[in-house]
């Protein structure tokens, strides 16, 4: 290994350490805050006395539960009902050619382009109307509305890198189209379907305005929304709010690992030889 090799090794690392640290630095604070004692700004990143009381307040002391039994109801159900009609739409989308194939493409891709406040009070009163608000299912249609859209590119372009030699393989065989969707095309694209997946769950497990807006009673509220309410115009119990920030946190990191095998592999290398 020559020297500027190493010299590129060790920028390589610097800068990688450097980014850790960045990235690192606000959550150390935020643990400090949730374990210590007092809610303390100043001094090192390390409590100087563990405590657990922030927890147990917000444990038991809070609806807390509920806040999270909302929340995981709303964004498995946002992620289960985005992932299914954008699979099939976008596998659609990739490999059939029918009349309004771009334009509907091209519809998806002008949502994405206004921020979703701008249809809050459209969407406010269509729910009013169908006595939607301050119900689950609500949230979930207006958390799948949003994402469908983004879920149907992300997925599209995804298929358009499968050959298309598989299913031609698999029609001369006798499969139907149905069964080349399920058997073949899905698990190739499970790579896909997991970051989409990941990426439905997130947004509306952290969505906070539209949530806020729709939900009205202590008993809907959502995690974020729930949070929000320890943050006042006179006082913050930055203790108990730092205690569920974590709390939180720890739904979507155990679901970050449990698709880290779909996340960073590539199934279809080397599916086809040319």
């Amino acid at each position: 290994m020559n020297r500027g090799s190493i010299r590129q090794n060790i920028l390589a690392h610097v800068g990688l350490t450097l980014t850790t640290a960045a990235t690192l630095y606000p959550v150390l604070w935020v643990a400090k805050i949730a374990f210590g004692s007092t809610e303390d700004f100043s001094g090192g990143l390390l409590p100087t006395h563990l405590n657990l009381g922030n927890f147990r307040h917000v444990l038991a002391e809070l609806p807390f539960a509920t806040w999270l039994y909302n929340s995981a109801i709303i964004s498995a159900a946002t992620t289960f009902l985005s992932v299914f009609l954008a699979t099939t739409a976008a596998y659609a989308f990739s490999r059939f050619r029918f009349p309004g194939r771009q334009a509907g493409m091209m519809a998806f891709l002008v949502t994405q382009m206004f921020p979703g406040v701008l249809t809050m009070i459209p969407i406010y009163i269509i729910m009013d109307t169908l006595g939607l608000l301050n119900r689950l299912l609500g949230l979930v249609l207006v958390y799948s509305t949003t994402a469908i859209p983004f879920c149907v590119w992300m997925l599209k372009g995804y298929f358009d890198t499968i050959p298309i030699e598989l299913e031609e393989s698999a029609r001369i065989d006798g499969a139907s189209r149905f069964m080349i969707f399920r058997r073949i095309m899905l698990p190739l694209a499970m790579p896909a379907v997991a970051v989409t997946a990941l990426f439905c769950f997130m947004t509306a497990w952290n969505e906070f305005i539209l949530a806020a807006t729709f939900m009205n009673q202590e008993s809907s509220y959502t995690l974020p929304v729930g949070l929000q309410m320890m943050v006042g115009q006179f006082s913050s119990e930055w203790g108990n709010f730092a205690a569920g920030a974590l709390l939180v946190s720890f739904p979507v990191v155990a679901l970050f690992f449990a698709l880290q095998k779909y996340l960073v592999s590539g199934l279809t290398a080397g599916a086809v030889k040319g």
